[in-house]
């Protein structure tokens, strides 16, 4: 439980972010329960129900208290740099809003997170499972539509949401796509002839008028294609080719990046294609490099 006066505050610095930076409600959510969590533990660590003047008073030791109680309960690292990360907005946000020193909030830093490198596919596996996933379906606009979303992911990098945010205006993709992705960022991606002749195809087959305005993909009835529809063909397609679970829809987004980079691609380009709004979230693909060249070093040299 938490103090009322906590409960306003949160709810005017999530309408805050919802208004002025435009966050999603996903977004929104995460941030509020974990905020949540902090103010629970932080009222009951001052043994009551104090409000906001509880946050004015916050020290270094209360923020290793909390920490050290949300890995007690088996909160991961990144995890818990996330909810560190709501804490010290919302404490920076209150202590302009009331004019106190947050300094103690502001520089909290967690355990760092254990870098989570991508899992790409081969260029081979990406083929097959194209292939795979249009083999899925007996009906033959319903294979066309899921091959052509997943060859959108591998051929131009894109994240599920935005290849089912194409419109029926796009259906016949010109050589290059202007792409709104995450927080409203806009790039350019090229369109491969490949891509162009994989909607194309689906645009031909489907049975249902594809409106400027309208939802390009579509699922059996007509309405918008669920991004669970495309992620069950591709958990069908991976079982049937023997590949891990990591053979997701993002996976060939990730291999998209990864066979670029392995091919001379440069890295801010990269950044670019991806619309990565830092260069070094990019940069972990330059890890599964440097494991995957490893990989072959160590096949053609291996240890006596």
């Amino acid at each position: 439980m938490i103090a009322p006066q906590f409960s306003d505050a949160l709810d005017a610095w999530l309408g805050q972010g919802r208004a002025r930076r435009g966050l999603s409600d996903k977004t929104l959510e995460a941030y509020r329960a974990d905020l949540v969590a902090f103010l629970a533990f932080l009222t009951a660590h001052n043994g009551g129900t104090e409000g906001t003047a509880a946050l004015a008073r916050l020290t270094a030791s209360d923020l290793r208290a909390f920490m050290a109680h949300e890995r007690a309960r088996g909160l991961s690292a990144r995890s818990l740099a996330r909810r560190l990360s709501a804490v010290r907005g919302f404490c920076g946000w209150l202590a302009d809003r009331e004019g106190f020193d947050a300094t103690a909030a502001l520089s909290a830093r967690g355990p760092r997170p254990k870098a989570r490198l991508p899992r790409p596919l081969s260029p081979e596996g990406a083929k097959d499972m194209i292939d795979a996933v249009e083999a899925e379906s007996s009906e033959p606009w319903v294979a066309a539509r899921d091959a052509a979303v997943v060859t959108l992911l591998y051929g131009l990098g894109l994240r599920i949401s935005e290849a089912l945010g194409l419109t029926g205006a796009q259906a016949d993709l010109p050589a290059t796509l202007r792409i709104t992705g995450k927080g409203g960022k806009e790039r350019i991606v090229p369109v491969l002839p490949a891509a162009q002749a994989a909607v194309a195809d689906y645009a031909r087959l489907c049975p249902f008028g594809l409106d400027r305005d309208g939802p390009l993909f579509r699922g059996v009835r007509g309405g918008p294609l669920s991004p669970r529809l495309v992620q069950r063909a591709m958990e069908r397609a991976r079982l049937r080719l023997g590949l891990p679970a990591t053979a997701t829809p993002h996976a060939l987004r990730h291999s998209f990046a990864t066979h670029l980079l392995a091919a001379g691609g440069d890295l801010r380009a990269i950044q670019e294609l991806l619309g990565h709004a830092s260069l070094s979230t990019t940069q972990g693909y330059t890890a599964v490099e440097a494991a995957h060249l490893l990989e072959v070093y160590e096949r053609a040299h291996p240890r006596a």
